[in-house]
């Protein structure tokens, strides 16, 4: 009998949060079933951090091609780096849905330069999930701290999103390991402190996928070199390089989890490094539809505001009803993930979906901004530049929808 009244009260509590569509604001505080009250009090602080630590120094940080390390620094004291990562492994020990609010608050306050999610949902999950005990005492209390900052290095020159096209080569000396090879477009690159890096370990092996293996290279290891940070047309406050690897000298301790398993540990971990790209692009959608909701209840033309007009009207309905589609459809994902449940072909489906959405919600309200929507100083011109990689890293769309195909096509 309580236990029936319990769950007839949690249910009570999640149906008195309103969902996103029926909110005064698509970023309120206090919405959506899937959280509770101790979500809402972290992601006000979380919240407070954006606006007090980040937005304040973002134009600087844009200008410099990256983020501060006292920025790493502050976000580690106020415990927003490795939320996931277990408590034993030196970790916040917090759930998914903590670590999404992360995400969220980021893209609410519009800074694309701070690289936390990266380093704390991509890279510490294969440490803490793949790791020794060694490798996850020596790094993991250090990048809660944000005193050691984590990047991981997949692209290359000649492969972007198949993996099975990596040539960087690790051979055996002895019991240790020399890497070569380069690699291109790293988050987190100039200022990592650690990488994971993609490497094969066996040319012979049946299929590129067999002989694929992971190393964890420390920045000043000798042949281990940063190239230029590299100039992009949006996330210009992200620090992106080159790294390149000249016959550097790995001890055996450097691998990560087994030989010729990467690929396997790769393909684990992807769906949760595209599920977060989703859930970043229905949250930078949001935004972008308040901030364009509230421009155009300003701005007059023809005498009256620019809301008055029915085709913006019809334009905002539209764009509020498929983020709304498109949120219920990733919190259902959110929720999944969070009990082991989001399978490759689901992630790859809400990549696909809300980084498309994404890029045509940046389009469309770039269009109500008028001209201003294109001045660097609107804060649509941003989001409208930030957007356009989201559809290309974390594997293009184009091999999402070969990803979901696959599982259509393939026999039973």
């Amino acid at each position: 009998m309580q236990h029936s009244q319990a769950q007839q009260h949690g249910k009570h509590a999640a149906s008195t949060r309103p969902e996103t569509a029926s909110a005064k604001s698509l970023m309120d505080i206090g919405t959506r079933r899937i959280f509770t009250e101790d979500h809402d009090l972290f992601r006000q602080n979380v919240r407070r951090f954006f606006q007090e630590e980040v937005i304040p120094h973002h134009n600087e940080w844009e200008k410099a091609g990256q983020v501060s390390r006292e920025l790493w620094e502050k976000a580690g004291e106020q415990g927003l780096l490795g939320v996931v990562i277990p408590e034993e492994h030196g970790g916040i020990g917090g759930d998914l849905l903590s670590a999404a609010v992360v995400w969220e608050e980021q893209m609410y306050s519009n800074c694309s330069g701070p690289g936390f999610a990266l380093h704390s949902e991509i890279v510490m999950p294969y440490i803490s999930n793949y790791g020794n005990k060694e490798q996850i005492d020596r790094f993991i209390p250090q990048m809660v701290a944000g005193k050691c900052i984590g990047a991981i290095a997949m692209t290359e020159p000649g492969a972007g999103s198949d993996l099975q096209g990596v040539r960087t080569y690790a051979k055996k000396d002895g019991s240790d390991w020399i890497l070569n090879g380069n690699k291109v477009f790293i988050t987190n690159g100039w200022m990592s402190d650690l990488v994971v890096v993609v490497t094969v370990t066996n040319r012979e092996a049946k299929t590129a996928a067999h002989g694929i293996s992971l190393f964890l290279v420390e920045n000043g290891m000798k042949g281990f070199h940063k190239g230029r940070k590299l100039e992009k047309i949006g996330l210009k406050a992200q620090d992106t390089a080159e790294l390149f690897f000249e016959d550097v000298r790995l001890p055996a301790n450097a691998l990560l989890g087994e030989v010729n398993k990467g690929f396997y540990y790769l393909m684990n971990e992807l769906p949760q490094e595209r599920l977060m790209i989703a859930d970043m692009a229905i949250s930078s959608s949001e935004f972008m539809f308040e901030e364009t909701r509230n421009y155009v209840l300003q701005r007059k033309a023809f005498g009256k505001t620019v809301a008055h007009l029915q085709t913006v009207q019809h334009k905002l309905a539209e764009l509020k009803t498929e983020i709304c589609v498109g949120r219920a459809f990733l919190d259902s994902c959110l929720q999944l993930h969070a009990e082991k449940r989001l399978d490759s072909s689901t992630a790859s489906m809400a990549k696909f979906w809300a980084s498309d959405l994404q890029n045509k919600v940046a389009s469309q309200c770039l269009q109500l901004h008028g001209g201003w929507g294109y001045m660097w100083e609107y804060p649509i011109a941003k989001a409208f530049v930030d957007s356009r990689v989201q559809p290309i890293y974390g594997g293009t769309n184009e091999i999402m929808k070969e990803l979901i195909a696959r599982n259509i096509v393939s026999q039973k």
